[in-house]
């Protein structure tokens, strides 16, 4: 048997380094998290718990990007999948992710290196970096690219690292940035934290690593959301294990953001970047308008002062409650989807819920209507046409699924169910698809169970 060489024994030690090793272990346990924060919304509730085998099947992988996209995507399931059935699973995430647009560059998402076969092989480094490209387009590039102040970010090719920070507002170092899609998302969730936390307490924060060791940098943020949870004086006087551990526990009990990093994965000499940002990220996503404080008229005080307050506070209110109400709406939808009950039953829940949708709609393109000249949405309007363009696509698939279900050859059936799937297809809204239709598919079906009736 032929003996590896002196270079690929070094080769394979370095692909297995303590600190490697270690980095992997952090991002999968950050990744699993986040995960399964996800897939708690999915009908019926999935949960991943080792990633690695978990992902192999490309089941979980379809469900995950269900819930985020709002879409339906078919799959290969059962008990007894062959691997066949695995890469043909993930061979659908994959050509689904690559389907879709990055909102910083316009152009599709490009998988570098990643194929299906190295997902079902469940390959560490594969895995990890497959759910590091879905985290950054479905949850950080999506809620920085509503920051209004971005557009100045995106023409700027200065890297995070060099990213001027709001307290000195000097120019930042122009350096070449390989993956402009990663840099740009990254350096407005930077700035995002620079202004709305670390400015009003001197605090550096310059990047996704050291930065956050202490954990003050996360206290800021807390504090920046809810003033009266955090003093920042006594913050300063703890070890960096006390501030990291209040931080998160502050963080999920009062706020409500998932817990995805432990003291010990943040307190190390090189903190995993990519696990902090979708940390950090979670904030963006629940608290994208902190109520933090005017400046006092720094270079970047333009940019600071515009990321939050681009609406009115009444705006921003209605909003915040609107995104509530839809979320609550989709909720109660899937638990009447799962509940018992015959098939008219079913489609009478079906219209209840469609009223309730149409009675929004006027309200949810008021607030939709862009507030930027460059007609950009803010994060809390993207926040909601992500809940309103997710319900829609539940509310379209309840109706198909309805559809399938009427007994007999209802020849009308079969006419409107290929218009839906067109429609569905090629993502027109619900509204074309007219209420009325549900009434006229409800007398069908009483017209049917009549005649079934007279049959016996």
């Amino acid at each position: 048997m032929a003996t590896p060489s002196s270079a690929a024994l070094a080769s394979r030690h370095a692909r297995h380094s303590p600190q490697r090793d270690e980095q992997e272990a952090v991002q999968k346990r950050t990744f699993t998290k986040w995960i399964n924060s996800h897939l708690a919304k999915h009908k019926p509730p999935l949960e991943v718990s080792d990633l690695f085998e978990d992902i192999k099947d490309g089941v979980k992988l379809l469900a995950l990007l269900e819930v985020l996209s709002g879409q339906r995507l078919p799959r290969e399931q059962g008990r007894q999948l062959k691997r066949i059935h695995w890469v043909s699973n993930i061979g659908t995430a994959l050509k689904f992710l690559e389907g879709r647009k990055s909102v910083y560059r316009g152009s599709p998402i490009k998988l570098v290196n990643i194929h299906a076969t190295d997902i079902a092989d469940g390959r560490p480094s594969i895995v990890l970096g497959l759910i590091w490209t879905i985290i950054l387009y479905f949850q950080i590039e999506e809620l920085t690219s509503n920051l209004p102040a971005l557009q100045a970010l995106s023409n700027s090719n200065s890297s995070v690292d060099s990213t001027a920070s709001c307290e000195t507002g000097s120019p930042p170092m122009k350096r070449r940035v390989n993956n402009k899609f990663q840099g740009n998302a990254k350096k407005a969730l930077l700035r995002w934290v620079q202004c709305t936390a670390a400015k009003d307490f001197g605090i550096e924060v310059k990047d996704f690593g050291p930065s956050w060791r202490s954990g003050v940098a996360f206290q800021a943020v807390v504090h920046a959301i809810r003033p009266d949870l955090v003093d920042m004086e006594v913050v300063r006087r703890r070890n960096n294990r006390e501030n990291l551990e209040e931080a998160f526990a502050l963080a999920e009990n009062e706020l409500g953001i998932p817990r995805l990093l432990d003291p010990e994965d943040v307190d190390v000499d090189k903190p995993d970047e990519k696990s902090i940002m979708t940390y950090v990220a979670q904030f963006l996503k629940h608290y994208p308008n902190p109520q933090h404080s005017e400046g006092d008229g720094q270079q970047d005080e333009v940019l600071c002062s515009s990321l939050p307050f681009s609406q009115s506070k009444e705006e921003r209110k209605m909003l915040r409650e609107l995104k509530v109400f839809l979320d609550q709406l989709e909720r109660d939808l899937l638990r009447a989807q799962a509940a018992e009950g015959s098939l008219t039953d079913k489609y009478q829940a079906f219209k209840n819920f469609h009223v309730q949708y149409e009675m929004k709609k006027k309200q949810t393109d008021q607030l939709l209507q862009p507030v930027h000249k460059e007609g950009k949405l803010s994060v809390d309007q993207a926040l909601v046409k992500q809940a309103w363009d997710r319900l829609s696509a539940r509310l379209l698939d309840w109706h198909i699924h309805l559809d399938k279900s009427l007994p007999g050859p209802l020849g009308m059936i079969g006419a409107w169910l290929h218009r839906a799937e067109m429609a569905l297809r090629e993502d027109i809204p619900l509204q074309h698809v007219h209420e009325e239709t549900a009434n006229v598919l409800h007398r069908k079906l009483e017209q049917h169970k009549v005649k079934c009736l007279h049959t016996h």
